[in-house]
């Protein structure tokens, strides 16, 4: 091995390129990990509590969130070592993907709840209607 091929100026090039890399990896998996936008608009079900259902399903984005967390430890630790020469672009994607997945957390909160509450909605109804034709 000769000596050149452990310059640490080459050395840390090269590990600067291999933390890019990993971070747009994991990004790209946090993209993929993502829902298609098809997927939570067009939902097929019989009733409204299964239309609630199928876009909770569709808002699940468990794999995201692991995606971008390994994408983020690689370029903080890229970012403090000085190792990217231009970060804005992989800092640019993370804070996108992170909106994102914020997005995508509200919203299946927000699904959750009202599937939740029609049911207890729908046998208030039941029991009001039935009142009334009394």
């Amino acid at each position: 091995m000769s000596q050149t091929s452990l310059d640490d100026d080459e050395l840390f090039g090269e590990a600067a390129e291999e933390m890019r890399s990993d971070v747009e990896e994991h990004l790209d998996a946090a993209h993929e990990a993502l829902p298609e936008a098809a997927e939570i608009w067009e939902v097929e079900a019989d009733n409204t509590l299964g239309v609630l259902n199928a876009l909770r399903t569709e808002l699940d984005a468990e794999g995201v969130e692991d995606h971008l967390r390994d994408a983020k430890k690689a370029f903080v630790m890229g970012k403090r070592a000085d190792a990217f020469e231009d970060a804005e672009d992989l800092e640019a994607d993370i804070e996108n993907v992170e909106a994102v997945l914020e997005d995508l957390s509200s919203a299946s909160e927000q699904v959750g709840e009202l599937a939740s509450t029609v049911p207890s909605l729908r046998s208030a109804l039941e029991e009001a209607n039935g009142d009334a034709d009394e």
